[in-house]
């Protein structure tokens, strides 16, 4: 088992000026923030604020139409998703996206790659350890799974790619309180192992949990960013920005 080799401090990410649009609809503008070696971040917002559009113009889904997104300095911002995948970025998306006709185990294998280098490297026996539901149904096509046990299935696929950066898009939309909280320790466990991680969450409860460090967007625009503490005592930003 392999640890991370970057030092806390170090630099991992680093999105500059990012702009994104959907057709004519001007989504991200100038977004800006980075991401240190092994932190967790959590992007909070309403619906529409832009936290998944700014996960998926890191992983090349949506283009960005101008800004940088570097990865150890290397730029990321225009490559295809594959590329930025096998840079060393994970990505769970909100969707779930499991491939419905094939078993648990297949689609776990589909995840599996061999990593970068500093990455920490995961195996299947440690997915069936978080996840022990998983193991049971190993041999189950996945489309027969509960949205609790897709969200599992989804996270560790991505984990056996072996990133030094997982980007995390709604993982406990939908799920019951049990699920939530393993899911909520995974993300804590995956921190521990020297995984830095972007994650979208509306539950401020958790995101405040597992973050070092928390960014508010509101209109595609960053308009906080600072520790979970440094929210958490600013109640006129939280009823202007994530209040329901």
């Amino acid at each position: 088992m392999t640890t991370a080799e970057h030092s806390p401090n170090t630099t991992l990410l680093q999105v500059r000026d990012l702009n994104a649009y959907y057709g004519k609809s001007h989504i991200l503008h100038g977004v800006s923030f980075s991401v240190a070696a092994g932190e967790v971040i959590s992007l909070l917002g309403r619906n529409g604020s832009g936290r998944s559009t700014t996960l998926k113009a890191i992983m090349g889904l949506v283009p960005p139409a101008s800004g940088s997104v570097r990865l150890q300095g290397k730029e990321l911002a225009g490559h295809r998703p594959y590329q930025v995948c096998r840079s060393g970025v994970g990505y769970v998306p909100e969707e779930r996206e499991i491939f419905a006709n094939l078993t648990v185990e297949e689609n776990l294998r589909m995840g599996v790659q061999p990593g970068v280098k500093g990455a920490p490297a995961w195996t299947m026996a440690q997915m069936y350890d978080y996840f022990p539901r998983l193991k049971e149904r190993a041999n189950t096509m996945a489309g027969s799974l509960s949205g609790g046990e897709q969200q599992m299935l989804t996270m560790c696929r991505a984990l056996l790619g072996n990133p030094l950066l997982l980007l995390v898009d709604e993982p406990t939309e939908g799920l019951a309180p049990k699920i939530v909280a393993e899911v909520g320790e995974m993300i804590r466990d995956i921190h521990k192992r020297g995984v830095a991680v972007i994650l979208v969450e509306q539950k401020l409860t958790i995101a405040l949990k597992v973050s070092s460090r928390v960014c508010v967007m509101g209109h595609g625009q960053l308009v906080f960013e600072g520790s979970p503490d440094e929210l958490s005592a600013r109640p006129a930003l939280l009823d202007e920005w994530l209040a329901v």
